[in-house]
C-alpha cells in the first residue's frame, strides 16, 4: 500500500457497492446525448480534486496523437477493492451500454507525455509496466497537475474511459505480477509476435495480452516500446488470427452448413460457415441514427473480405475485421476444421455509441458458442438468414463478395 491515506480510503469504500446504478435510468437512456450528460453529471464529484486514490483494474491507456511522442498513463477509479469488471471486456457479454459506460466513466486517466521508446526512462514509465504486469487490481495514488477535465472518451477501437488530467506524481501498492506475463516480460530474446502467441496458448485473456503489448512488455529487449492502445488491440487480434489460420488451412472441411445467430446491444449477428477452403468476410449494416451512420437517411453497408491466400491491405472495416476473424479461426482450430465464413451484422438505432472492438470480438465469440442451425444447401441457409435479419437476403448478397462467390461455386458443381 502506498500510504495510510490510501488504506483509510480503501476501508471506507469497501462496502460502498461501487457499481450500483438505477435500472430505471438504464431503461430510459437510449439517446447518446442523454447518456453522456448523465455520466458527466455522475462524474462531476470526481472533478473537484487533484488527487485520486483507488484500485486500477489494472488498466492503462497509450495515446497515438503526436506519435512517437504520446500521452501514456494509468486508468484509476476513485474506488477500492476488486474493480476488474471495469477493464475486462471478456466479462461484458450480457451487460447493457449504460452499464459498460458506467464502469468506464469512473476510470480517470492520468497523462504523461513521453517518447514511445522511453519505456525504461522514468518513474511514470516504470509504474505503467507494474500496472501492465499486475495479476489483479493495483492500489494507486495519483497526484494531478490540475483537476480532471470533464468528459468520456469514445473510440471505435478501444473501450471508453472517463475524465483525464496530466500526472504530477504516482505511487502504487500491492502490485503482484501475473506469472505468465512476467515470464514473457523477462524473456528479452523473444519477439513480440512470439510473446503474444505464447501468452494466448497459455490461456491469458486477449485483453490482458493487448495491455502487455501496449505497455512495451513484449519483444526483443532494445526494440521494446509503448504501442498506442488502439494499434495494440488490432495487432494482437491479427497475430492470433493469422497463427490460428496456419492450422485451419490444413484441416478437412466442416460437414454441412452452419448458421449461428444472436442479438446483443441492439446488434444482430449471423455467422455462416460453409464447407470449403478458407475464406472470410465481415459485412456490417448500419441503420440511420447509429454510431457510424448518424446523419444518414438510409442504411449504410460496409464489407471487408479475404480468400484462401488472405489480404495484403488493411481491412476497410478496420479493427473489427481482425477481432471477428480471430474468434472464428479460434473455433475452427479447436475443431480441427476448415470453412468459408461470412459474418453479417445489423447495427440498429439502440447501438447509440461506439463501445470498442471488444464488442465484435466477444459478441461473435458468444454467437458461435451457441448451437447452430444446420443446412445441407446454401440456398436453404440463405433463406433462413433472410427470415432472421431485417435486411433482405438479396441486399446482403449484393454487398457480400464471399457469399456471391460461394453461390457461383455451388451452381458450378451441383
Amino acid at each position: 500500500m502506498p500510504g495510510s491515506a490510501v488504506t483509510e480510503a480503501a476501508e471506507k469504500q469497501k462496502s460502498d457497492g461501487p457499481y450500483q446504478r438505477s435500472s430505471v435510468v438504464y431503461r430510459n437512456m437510449r439517446d447518446p446525448a442523454m447518456l453522456k450528460y448523465y455520466y458527466r453529471f455522475k462524474t462531476i464529484s470526481l472533478m473537484d480534486r487533484e488527487e485520486i486514490q483507488g484500485s486500477s483494474p489494472p488498466d492503462l491507456f497509450i495515446g497515438r496523437v503526436g506519435y512517437p511522442y504520446v500521452y501514456v498513463g494509468p486508468l484509476v477509479p476513485p474506488q477500492f477493492g476488486d474493480t476488474s469488471i471495469m477493464s475486462t471486456p471478456e466479462n461484458w457479454v450480457g451487460k447493457s451500454i449504460p452499464e459498460i459506460v458506467g464502469y468506464r466513466s469512473m476510470l480517470i486517466r492520468g497523462m504523461h507525455r513521453t517518447k514511445v521508446t522511453n519505456i525504461e526512462s522514468g518513474r511514470f514509465e516504470n509504474a505503467l509496466k507494474e500496472i501492465a504486469l499486475a495479476d489483479r487490481f493495483v492500489y494507486a495514488d495519483l497526484k494531478l497537475s490540475r483537476k480532471p477535465k470533464l468528459g468520456i472518451s469514445f473510440d471505435e477501437n478501444s473501450q471508453p474511459f472517463g475524465p483525464s488530467a496530466p500526472l504530477k506524481e504516482m505511487s502504487l501498492g500491492n502490485a503482484t505480477p501475473n506469472k505468465q506475463v512476467q515470464d514473457a516480460y523477462s524473456d528479452t530474446d523473444m519477439k513480440a509476435s512470439t510473446g503474444i502467441l505464447e501468452l494466448y496458448r497459455k490461456g491469458v485473456m486477449v485483453s490482458r495480452i493487448q495491455k502487455a503489448f501496449s505497455a512495451g512488455l513484449l519483444g526483443l529487449g532494445e526494440g521494446r516500446k509503448f504501442v498506442p492502445t488502439r494499434w495494440s488491440i488490432t495487432a494482437v487480434d491479427d497475430a492470433i488470427g493469422r497463427d490460428n489460420l496456419k492450422t485451419v488451412k490444413q484441416c478437412d472441411y466442416i460437414e454441412g452448413i452452419r448458421v449461428y445467430e444472436s442479438v446483443a446491444l441492439d446488434n444482430r449477428w449471423i455467422v455462416i460457415m460453409v464447407p470449403g477452403p478458407w475464406s472470410y468476410e465481415l459485412v456490417e449494416a448500419w441503420y440511420p441514427n447509429t454510431t457510424w451512420n448518424a446523419e444518414g437517411k438510409s442504411t449504410a453497408i460496409f464489407s471487408s473480405s479475404e480468400l484462401y491466400n488472405g489480404r495484403s491491405t488493411y481491412a476497410e472495416i478496420g479493427g473489427c475485421y481482425y477481432a471477428a476473424r480471430m474468434v472464428v479461426s479460434e473455433l475452427l482450430k479447436k475443431e480441427q476444421k476448415q470453412a468459408s465464413v461470412v459474418i453479417l451484422r445489423e447495427a440498429h438505432p439502440g447501438y447509440i455509441m461506439p463501445m470498442g472492438v471488444w464488442n465484435v470480438r466477444e459478441h461473435v465469440r458468444d454467437t458461435i458458442r451457441r448451437q447452430p442451425m444446420r443446412f445441407e444447401t446454401l440456398q436453404r441457409s440463405l433463406q433462413y438468414v433472410g427470415e432472421k435479419m431485417e435486411i433482405s437476403i438479396h441486399v446482403w448478397l449484393k454487398n457480400s463478395t464471399v457469399l456471391r462467390y460461394l453461390q457461383a461455386q455451388r451452381r458450378l458443381f451441383t
